[in-house]
């Protein structure tokens, strides 16, 4: 056994869903409108996470053009029975309203590379969805069910209903088996059975609760029959940090549970480390780990003694920490992309960018702003301060035609250093910055425009250190300077998403991008990017 520091999945990694399979442990984490869709991560020993696969990579599976900021797929559920694989997940098609157009599927695969299946739809009824393989064979689908009616909450409770894989489809009655509690906001479910001290099984239901900010919170109730009655923990909810606003570890809810080879337990879920005095979780939401401990009263319980979340937890493995301090420097070269990367929404990247010649080359389509298609590459942020770098071969005509770097959350929210013309044809650098603050989601300039010889790289570069963010440049051999102003880096994250703490799901990136909204798919080119972690005094809760 070993101690490690809280999570275990930084940056952007919410929802997380563990599943283990003999020695193996995997975990899958919602996306939300990042493409390809899912990631699932794997450990042999708890400590040290390989993200290994994203499922959801073609567009019969998974198409989100379209799918507004912070949609898009949704806590997924992950499980092994059958000798196969089955991941649950949804693709929310709207999120504002009284109505959500969450689509839930399933796929299967016989092992975690592959193949995954074609999906198989199963309702639109809520979000959350998950499946629970029961002793007898039977297979049942549990999810938050969604009142368009209701005033003001619209979370109605946890839905069950059967599955039927031979027909491909749910069957039977939907029974709403659990309502919550007073904390409201009931969603994430997944089932369990396990018997008791006497021998007789329990059905469990850990649910989340108390929405997404610091009031979140792990439901816990039993039931002798799958379909209800349940009886609530004593302590109601086993995870939260609602009650206290100065554990390092905030925002703790939707997790789920594993039990070792050797018979320890642990439970894993999401949370935000806050920063600044606005409580700002930069980061995103990520996946902590909790060992916890069955009791003669056949209840779960943390084994620390309370139902705050531990910074500090021991674990089966010793955590290697080297690559996640090392630099990254990514050069584009061997033909694929960096497993570290994803795309914004689209199933079809080859019309975004491809990897010829050596580099990066992004073809200009829609605004950094679009929700459809937009040419976008980007990795997450996972440390609190970083710098990143790259070079870029561009030739705009105009100012409708820009591309560079950015620091990104959403539509709304981003920094954007960009490389780009004037009316006049003559090329000039421009920061474009998007912030919840800023009426009606409209751009402000903050810095720039710097005129640049019309031929020649240009080199692009950001620092974060903490809350602070400062752009640079260097024109071919030259140095880097800094451009515009230092910027709010705190805006970058969930709570100035554009919904505050209860609608912005995701987290911040570091890529590259281009528009041209001219429509002629102008392409800009990058030779590298690197990402390079600092220590800084902002990193009092750094893993």
């Amino acid at each position: 056994m070993a101690r490690l520091t809280n999570p275990i999945l930084p940056g952007f990694n919410p929802d997380p869903s563990i599943c283990r399979v003999g020695d193996d442990y995997y975990i899958a984490t919602s996306t939300f409108e990042w493409f390809p869709g899912v990631q699932i991560h794997h450990s042999k020993d708890l400590a040290n996470w390989d993200l290994v696969c994203r499922p959801l990579d073609r567009a019969s599976q998974l198409d989100m053009r379209g799918d507004p900021d912070s949609c898009g797929v949704w806590a997924p559920c992950l499980t092994y029975a059958d000798n196969q694989f089955w991941l649950i997940y949804t693709d929310v098609k709207r999120k504002d309203g009284s109505f959500k157009d969450a689509h839930n599927y399933l796929v299967t695969a016989p092992s975690i590379d592959g193949p995954w299946s074609d999906p198989i739809y199963m309702n639109s009824s809520g979000f959350d969805p998950s499946l629970f393989h029961d002793e007898d064979g039977r297979k049942w689908f549990v999810n938050m069910m969604w009142d368009h009616r209701a005033r003001p909450l619209l979370f109605a409770g946890i839905a069950l209903q059967e599955y039927d894989h031979e027909q491909k489809k749910l069957v039977g009655p939907i029974k709403n088996i659990f309502t919550g509690t007073d904390l409201k906001l009931v969603e994430g479910p997944h089932l369990y059975r396990r018997n008791g001290k006497d021998g007789t099984p329990w059905y469990y239901l850990m649910t989340a609760e108390g929405g997404t900010g610091y009031e979140h919170a792990i439901t816990f109730a039993r039931s002798r029959s799958i379909d209800g009655p349940y009886e609530l923990h004593p302590e109601k909810y086993i995870v939260t940090s609602k009650d206290t606003p100065l554990n390092p570890l905030q925002r703790a809810g939707h997790g789920d549970w594993v039990e070792t080879p050797d018979g320890r337990h642990y439970i894993v879920h999401l949370t935000g480390r806050p920063t600044t005095q606005k409580r700002r979780c930069v980061l995103g939401r990520e996946t902590a780990i909790q060992e916890a401990e069955w009791r003669d009263d056949d209840w779960l319980w943390l084994k620390h003694g309370t139902n705050v979340p531990a910074l500090h937890v021991d674990v089966p493995g010793e955590r290697d920490d080297t690559d996640y301090w090392s630099e990254q420097r990514y050069d584009f070269t061997t033909g694929d992309l960096h497993k570290d990367f994803q795309w914004l929404r689209t199933p079809e990247p080859e019309r975004i960018f491809n990897l010829d010649n050596g580099a990066l080359t992004l073809i200009g389509r829609e605004s950094i702003g679009s929700w459809f298609e937009q040419a976008l590459v980007a990795r997450r942020q996972t440390h609190f301060s970083y710098d990143a770098e790259t070079v870029i071969d561009f030739q705009p005509v105009d100012e409708r035609q820009f591309a560079g770097l950015t620091a990104y959350y959403s539509r709304y929210n981003f920094f954007y250093l960009t490389l780009t013309a004037h009316s006049d044809g003559n090329r000039e650098l421009l920061i474009m910055s998007s912030e919840k603050s800023f009426p009606d989601g409209k751009l402000d300039y903050p810095g720039g425009p710097v005129s640049i010889p019309n031929q020649g790289k240009v080199r692009l570069a950001l620092t974060i250190r903490g809350p602070e963010l400062q752009f640079y440049f260097a024109l071919e051999n030259e140095q880097l300077q800094p451009i515009g102003p230092v910027l709010d880096a705190s805006i970058v994250s969930d709570e100035c998403g554009g919904h505050a703490e209860h609608g912005s799901f995701t987290g911040a990136f570091v890529g590259v991008a281009a528009s041209d909204l001219n429509g002629t798919a102008r392409q800009a080119r990058f030779d590298y990017l690197t990402y390079r972690p600092v220590h800084d005094k902002t990193d009092r809760y750094e893993v």
